[in-house]
């Protein structure tokens, strides 16, 4: 094969992924844009829906402490609806990041199928009908991360901030900002965390990890999920516990699929 036959080819190939990048990012805008007409919508009943005090989350846990007896906070919960905005632009910036970054959630499954399609052709054939439950599966956990973070991280990070005072002098009056922030770092955090097996899948399609490795190390891991839950959760025990156990879960899951593919590659080796 020539050297310019070569050069066309990986050109080609370039090419291919420019248009799958052009398509993925064309999904992204136009849900974009659809979220951004129905904005105060999309504020309203999503983005700051966790400054109600009456938001499912809060009387799921009100009613669940007062079953077993417990006062809970969650039942005079009290969060001001009202966020500043500092700046002329701010409300507007905010909209158009806000869409863009729900655009890139909802258009997520598309954004995996354009990844495949480019993927795909150098696949044999039935490593492509294997690898179309992939899709299905990482837009599942995605999707999991979404509802996790949605009903249960973001409303104990609200409820904590909000209720959080050094003394009685100083009021939380926080910046639509720096709360459309927590929001959009909260979300997106906690849904890619939630492809944790996918991830393990391919760490050990590609042998750089093994289910006995996962396993020696498991004390380790606990230790790291408890510092990423620090970090995408408020600063108390409760919600670190809260957000730990799921993904303890899925490091578990990973155990069994990081197996299920050694044992495959050994069936295969013989």
């Amino acid at each position: 094969m020539s050297e310019e036959h070569k050069e066309m080819s990986f050109l080609g190939h370039l090419e291919e992924l420019r248009w799958h990048l052009v398509r993925s990012t064309a999904a992204i805008f136009i849900v974009a844009i659809v979220l951004f007409v129905f904005q105060k919508t999309v504020y309203t009943e999503f983005i700051i829906a966790h400054t109600k005090s009456d938001f499912i989350t809060y009387r799921f846990f009100c009613e669940m402490f007062s079953h077993f007896g417990v006062q809970s906070d969650f039942c005079s919960i009290k969060i001001p609806s009202s966020l500043q905005s500092l700046s002329p632009t701010q409300q507007l910036m905010s909209s158009i990041w806000i869409s863009l970054i729900l655009g890139f959630i909802l258009a997520f499954p598309y954004i995996l199928w354009e990844m495949w399609r480019f993927i795909a052709p150098g696949l044999h054939k039935t490593e492509r009908n294997k690898s179309k439950g992939f899709l299905f599966i990482a837009s599942l956990l995605f999707f999991i991360g979404v509802l996790f973070s949605f009903y249960v991280i973001m409303p104990m990070s609200v409820s904590f901030f909000y209720g959080y005072q050094i003394s009685d002098s100083i009021v939380n009056n926080f910046t639509l900002d720096s709360y459309t922030s927590l929001f959009t770092n909260t979300m997106l955090g906690v849904s890619l965390v939630f492809e944790l097996p996918v991830v393990i899948y391919f760490l050990s399609k590609l042998g750089l990890i093994t289910p006995s490795f996962l396993r020696k190390y498991r004390k380790h891991s606990l230790v790291l999920v408890l510092i990423l839950s620090a970090i995408i959760t408020p600063p108390d025990v409760a919600s670190q516990v809260i957000v730990s156990i799921p993904i303890l879960i899925l490091y578990e899951i990973g155990i069994y699929i990081s197996g299920f593919v050694e044992k495959r590659r050994l069936k295969n080796a013989k």
